[in-house]
Parts: C-alpha cells; sequence; structure tokens
C-alpha cells in the first residue's frame, strides 16, 4: 500500500505543469550559506572531539646522557589524550574545498614514566616509575576537504591536514630532580610529532567515515513499488568563498524499471533574500510533475472516493487512503449536499433527466483529462486543471453514463512550511465547461454552471486542501529541523530559505528524510 506520501505528493502536483525535462539537469538543489556552515562545523567539532579523547599514543622511549648519571633509557608509556578543547575555530569554502580550521586548542595527556641506568658498581642498576601529565598549549590544526561528483554520487576526501603546537608543559609526579629535565629535552619534539601524528590519523579517520556515508547515499529512494525518487548529484559540488551547492536530479523515476542517470548541468545556485539563513532548498516544479506524470501513465485505475467533508474528509481508511493515492480517476457518491446525487435535485436545471430517471440516485464520476498547467510568478501561483465530468444514474445493479462535462479550473495556490514538510492550499477562482457528450440531448450550461460551482467548492477543492495541508516531506538529512522559514517563488522554482537545528535521530540506519 502506498504510504501517504504519494498521494499528498499527487494532489500537490495539480499545482504542477507539464515542463520538458532531461536527465542530465538538477531539479532540486539546497545552498548551505555561511551561517549553515558555521553550524554544521560545530556539529562536526562536537562529533570529532570525542574520537580524539582516550586516544592511546604509542609509547616513546629514548636513551639520553645525564651529567654524572650517565646514560639513562628512560620510557614513557600508556600516553592518553584526556581531554581536548577548541578555543577557536572556523570554516571557509573557497573554488577548490572546504577548509576547517581550529585554533587556541588545549590538549590534556596523562603518561607512565621509566627510567633505568647501570653503575660503576658490577651488574647493579637503578631504576624508577611514576606518572605525569602533559598539557598542550596553542595547538593550531587544520584540514581541507574536496567534494566531487563521482558517478552521481558524492565523493568526499582529505586535500590538506596539519597540526602545530606552540607550547608544551610536563608535570612529573615523582622521580629525580634530574629527571625533569632530562625528560623536557628528550622528549618534547617526540611528544609534539607523536601527538599531532595521532590527531591528524584522528581526523582522516573521521573524514574516511563520512566520507563513506556520504557516498553510500542511495542514488534512488523508494516511495513505494511504483516510485523512486533520483537523487543522484548532478555535477560537482558550486562552491564559493561564503557558501556550498549541490543539485540532484530529484524527479521521480519508476521503482520497477530502477534506472537512474546522473548529469552535468547544475541550476543557478539557491538565492535568499536574507543572507543569514542558514540553509535554502529549491524545488523546480519538474519534481512534483514527475510523480504526477509517472502515476498517471503507470497506475490508469478507477478510484472510489467516499468524501465527508467534516469531520470525515481528515479520518479516511487505509483503503480509501489507498483510492485517494493515484488521484487518476475516481467516483463521488457523497457530497455534503446529497440531494444533488439524485435527479430530483437537478429537475430543474436539466428537466429531461429528471424526465427519464425521475428520483434516481446518481454517481459523480471525476478524471483528469490533461495533466494541470502552473504558473510560478512573484509570490503566487496561478493553476489551471483540467477534468472531465460524467453524471452517472444508478438503477439496480446498473451504471448508466448520461452526460460528460469538460472542467477547467482556474486557482491559486500558496505552501508554506509545516515542521519539515511542505504544505500547500488552493484557492477555486474561476472555472469554466463545455458539454462533450451527452445522452440525454442538450445541456444548458448557464443553468449547470452554479451547480458545478457547488460541486467543486465543496468536493473537489477540500479534498485537495485536506491532503495539501498535510504536506511533502522535503528531502533533507534526518535530524535536521527546519526553523523560521521563508518561502520564494522564482524561475519556476520554489525556494526554501531557512535556519535549521540538529537532533541527534533515534534512529541512524537512515540518512534522509523523505517518506512519511
Amino acid at each position: 500500500m502506498p504510504p501517504p506520501t504519494i498521494y499528498l505528493l499527487l494532489i500537490f502536483s495539480l499545482l504542477i505543469p507539464p515542463h520538458p525535462t532531461t536527465a542530465d539537469q538538477s531539479f532540486i538543489s539546497s545552498l548551505i550559506t555561511q551561517n549553515g556552515l558555521d553550524f554544521v562545523k560545530n556539529l562536526l567539532i562536537s562529533k570529532a572531539i570525542p574520537t580524539l579523547t582516550s586516544t592511546r599514543i604509542p609509547k616513546i622511549e629514548k636513551t639520553v646522557r645525564i651529567p654524572v648519571i650517565g646514560k639513562v633509557h628512560i620510557v614513557l608509556s600508556d600516553i592518553t589524550i584526556n581531554r581536548v578543547n577548541v578555543g577557536l575555530s572556523n570554516i571557509k569554502p573557497d573554488a577548490t574545498g572546504v577548509t576547517i580550521f581550529g585554533s587556541d586548542v588545549t590538549c590534556d595527556l596523562s603518561t607512565k614514566w621509566h627510567y633505568a641506568y647501570g653503575t660503576w658498581v658490577g651488574p647493579i642498576s637503578i631504576s624508577d616509575s611514576g606518572t605525569a601529565r602533559v598539557k598542550v598549549i596553542g595547538m593550531e590544526t587544520s584540514i581541507k576537504l574536496g567534494l566531487h561528483n563521482q558517478e552521481g554520487s558524492l565523493n568526499l576526501f582529505v586535500m590538506e591536514c596539519n597540526c602545530h603546537m606552540n607550547d608544551i608543559s610536563i608535570d612529573l609526579n615523582g622521580g629525580a630532580s634530574w629527571l625533569y629535565q632530562g625528560v623536557v629535552d628528550a622528549f618534547e619534539e617526540p611528544i609534539r610529532s607523536e601527538v599531532s601524528k595521532e590527531i591528524i590519523k584522528k581526523l582522516k579517520a573521521g573524514v574516511l567515515k563520512l566520507g563513506s556515508v556520504v557516498q553510500s547515499l542511495p542514488k534512488l529512494i523508494s516511495v513505494d513499488n511504483i516510485a523512486s525518487l533520483n537523487t543522484t548529484f548532478v555535477n560537482d559540488p558550486f562552491l564559493s568563498d561564503n557558501s556550498l551547492g549541490f543539485g540532484i536530479n530529484g524527479l521521480f523515476v519508476d521503482s520497477r524499471k530502477g534506472n537512474y542517470l546522473y548529469g552535468k548541468k547544475l541550476q543557478p545556485p539557491v538565492s535568499c533574500s536574507d543572507p543569514q539563513k542558514m540553509v535554502g532548498i529549491a524545488l523546480d516544479e519538474a519534481v512534483f510533475n514527475s510523480g504526477f506524470a509517472l502515476y498517471y501513465n503507470v497506475t490508469p485505475q478507477i478510484l472510489y472516493l467516499f468524501v465527508f467533508i467534516n469531520p470525515h474528509l481528515l479520518h479516511m481508511t487505509d483503503e480509501n487512503r489507498l483510492y485517494c493515492a493515484i488521484f487518476m480517476r475516481w467516483i463521488v457518491d457523497k457530497v455534503p449536499e446529497q440531494n444533488l446525487l439524485n435527479t430530483a435535485g437537478w429537475r430543474f436545471v436539466v428537466p429531461q433527466l429528471y424526465k427519464k430517471y425521475p428520483n434516481a440516485d446518481m454517481n459523480l464520476e471525476i478524471s483528469l483529462s490533461d495533466p494541470p498547467i502552473m504558473h510560478v510568478s512573484s509570490q503566487i501561483i496561478d493553476a489551471t486543471i483540467y477534468a472531465d465530468l460524467i453524471i452517472d444514474v444508478l438503477q439496480l445493479d446498473d451504471r448508466i453514463p448520461v452526460a460528460c462535462i469538460s472542467l477547467e479550473m482556474a486557482g491559486v495556490g500558496s505552501v508554506q512550511i509545516t515542521k519539515n514538510n511542505l504544505t500547500g492550499h488552493l484557492k477555486l477562482d474561476d472555472f469554466t465547461m463545455s458539454l462533450k457528450w451527452s445522452k440525454i440531448g442538450t445541456l444548458h450550461m448557464f443553468l449547470i454552471q452554479p451547480v458545478m460551482w457547488t460541486i467543486i467548492e465543496t468536493v473537489f477543492v477540500p479534498y485537495i486542501n485536506a491532503r495539501l495541508g498535510t504536506g511533502f516531506p522535503l528531502p533533507i538529512f534526518r535530524g535536521i529541523n527546519l526553523q523560521n522559514a521563508e518561502i520564494l517563488f522564482k524561475d519556476s522554482r520554489i525556494t526554501i530559505c531557512s535556519d535549521f537545528s540538529y537532533k541527534e535521530p533515534f534512529d541512524q540506519s537512515h540518512t534522509l528524510v523523505y517518506t512519511s
């Protein structure tokens, strides 16, 4: 059974026009601004610090010459990073990659020490052991990340990684007075080298792990057994000195074919009126239209819609949700003004219908006759919907089609953000109609028009708005929550500009939010 996302998508597609598409374009674009990058940087640092703490560094041993004492063999073992604190940090994208800087970094380590040396009195040796605390002060780190489109997947890799320490202090617990200077002289540089090497190793391992997750992002997100969303990346990411942008194909494709193509053409970068917003997501009208067209072509079947305006419209059974999901053709057998589904209710507008079938019950069979058409302009969505309405008379077990009326409905659409869903509303502006065929003679359209207006306003539009009010889930990472979003309409695209927060998802087995 298709999940609720599908019928939401298809009804939302009523606001989407036919759009010529190609496989080498991106129809969903996102832009992470400097504020968004700062948020991501802080999140990555908070995740990296725990991987550095409790890190064991290989033991360091060295033989040094101590005045009067002679040669002393000193070993530092169980060297452990206990705490890391990043004082200042920055993230800077450029045309080649993204660099994360950390400065004024302090690092606390603990270690055990042991020394031994021989004496001039035969084979007798002297040894001692104890513990020590090491503090690294003023450390600076940087890691530059490269991003590359590799056959429709995003390849994340390390371009440069550096670690530099300004000062080290060593505090020995126990030991002779000469030991301190000997350890400092002999081990300061090895400690610098080993700690730097281990930090660089850990940072590279973290990027490798993150890159593996990014690389494994699915190129197709299955919605049901019919439709999947093509999430292949298109072209390399767009990099500027204060933002990072991505483009994915974003069209719905047939799950049964399982085919997808990656492309090389990126749409213009997402543009937000408020540069302080953390992220921008632009969805081309073709995204919704592709889903509508897919179901229109793949699932041509009759659907029965039992419509009750309040409260039943919002509490449909799962079976009826399945019927509504495909949204191609359905039969209305319940309306708020139930007299409209009896020929007696039409006796004055279509007298020949009542005369031929007196007091007979009726159904209204509605089907989309052509793809809807939409135009996005500044702050408004104009939609035109084409449908055929067949009047059926019910006699015993028979359903007798008596007339067909073609409808062309014009409406104004609006969208908003509810949580992470793109929700909408459609308002009927006007409609025209014409008689397509009739088995009961000529129908006077000017007499029927008020009846049609009532049916559209009380059945068709409320049903659409009930579904649009639930919303269409945006394809974003799990754990991300949009905040203070604004919506812009421009160049046939709906752009969401928003701040966001992050909460660790309970189920981390999925990386993207798409289906509900």
